[in-house]
């Protein structure tokens, strides 16, 4: 299977719809196998899930996500896991061991507010955006 991660400098990109590039990974019998780091080319957003879909990615762990966008992945049989922070390469390699524990709450709903908030202003995955 393929796994994908946004991913920027290392860590957990925040924001799904606007991340730069993603980490993608092989799992090979139970285990994190090669890597590599691709451009989103600019893509965004609902964008991603099709790019994703034609890598052959079966699931996708994110920091914050909207709703439309895991309906997007979802409809495409691509398994979103929400709400996860820190280190890509540990986040693979907690999804093998069964370790990684999503956190639902980190959905942004918020995007078109004319209040000027941006997921780009603060962490999605610590608290979720939904709370703003």
């Amino acid at each position: 299977m393929k796994l994908a991660i946004p991913y920027d400098n290392g860590q957990v990109f925040q924001h799904f719809g606007k991340t730069e590039a993603f980490k993608i990974y092989d799992i090979v019998d139970g285990k994190v196998g090669p890597s590599m780091v691709m451009s989103t080319n600019g893509q965004g957003h609902g964008a991603l899930a099709g790019l994703l879909r034609g890598l052959g990615i079966s699931a996708v762990i994110c920091g914050g996500i909207g709703p439309g966008a895991i309906e997007a992945l979802q409809s495409l049989d691509i398994t979103p896991i929400p709400g996860i922070t820190g280190d890509v390469d540990q986040a693979a390699q907690d999804f093998v061991d069964g370790k990684l524990v999503p956190n639902t709450e980190a959905l942004c709903n918020h995007h078109h507010h004319d209040d000027g908030h941006s997921c780009a202003s603060h962490t999605c995955g610590s608290g979720g955006c939904h709370a703003h």
